[in-house]
């Protein structure tokens, strides 16, 4: 009977060790990208697993007899629930380049993959491909397509997403089009891939796609970009917090061991 209570003990110390585990893991990485533009920090979320009951409350403990109020139900330990990206603002760090872009407020760039879907980023460190098409660092268009003529000498975004050029020695500007932005009912639903391209899921929702400063919709900072929201102090703060956890729960590993020698001892 001991044996399996040590044992129990042991096992649920380890799910806590793993959780924390995870947590470490989910916070190195906000810190590896502390410089990331655009970059969502991401919090690990944990659930209690499953009960064994000693006891149960709300029977009668004999027939006919007073119910039980409370019982003995033991837990079995953690198990890792989520690791939900956090969508608040960034700060905004200018850069003075004309095709860097911002949002500020709620939304997202559309960005068409090379298969043709389209992903979903807050990095607006646009530039212009060989064809004068607005494209990403990694070379994929923004959507819906904007395409800069060779001899334009400044390019203007507005605070509505309106692209304008000023073409040659031209004292007019021309209209290039209009960058739309997308929304979601859930944006933790989302899926990240990387490169700072996000996917819609089903959990995310259909993209809502409207301009930009339409009621609910960011508006855009043209020679701007967001910076990473991963606040550096908060991130120590939580490093300690789940190295201590760490700590007490291989404590608990220990004491569950010198439990069970003492036990094993006095039997023999």
């Amino acid at each position: 009977e001991f044996e399996d209570e040590h044992m129990r003990a042991l096992a649920i110390a380890a799910t806590g060790m793993d959780a924390q585990q995870t947590n470490l893991e989910v916070i190195a990485n906000n810190i590896a990208n502390i410089n990331t533009t655009g970059y969502k920090r991401a919090r690990a979320e944990f659930a209690d697993l499953l009960y064994q009951t000693e006891r149960a409350q709300g029977v009668p403990n004999r027939a006919n007899q007073a119910i039980v109020p409370e019982g003995a139900n033991i837990g079995l330990g953690v198990q890792t629930a989520a690791v939900r990206n956090i969508h608040t603002q960034g700060e905004l760090t200018q850069t003075s380049n004309e095709l860097d872009l911002a949002l500020v407020g709620r939304g997202w760039f559309q960005i068409e993959s090379p298969d043709g879907t389209t992903l979903y980023s807050r990095s607006g460190a646009f530039n212009t491909n060989a064809d004068g098409q607005l494209v990403t660092i990694d070379g994929y268009a923004v959507v819906p397509g904007i395409t800069v003529p060779q001899d334009a000498s400044e390019v203007v975004v507005s605070r509505t997403g309106q692209v304008q050029a000023r073409i040659g020695n031209s004292s007019d500007f021309t209209d290039l089009g209009q960058l739309t932005i997308a929304n979601f009912a859930n944006e933790a639903g989302l899926k990240p891939l990387g490169d700072n391209l996000f996917a819609q899921t089903a959990a995310s929702g259909q993209a809502i796609v409207a301009a930009p400063e339409d009621p609910g919709f960011a508006y855009i900072k043209q020679g701007y970009l967001e910076s990473s929201n991963v606040d550096s102090v908060r991130e120590i703060t939580d490093m300690i917090s789940a190295q201590r956890a760490y700590e007490m729960n291989s404590k608990v590993i220990q004491t569950a061991d010198e439990m069970a020698q003492i036990v094993s001892k006095n039997l023999k």
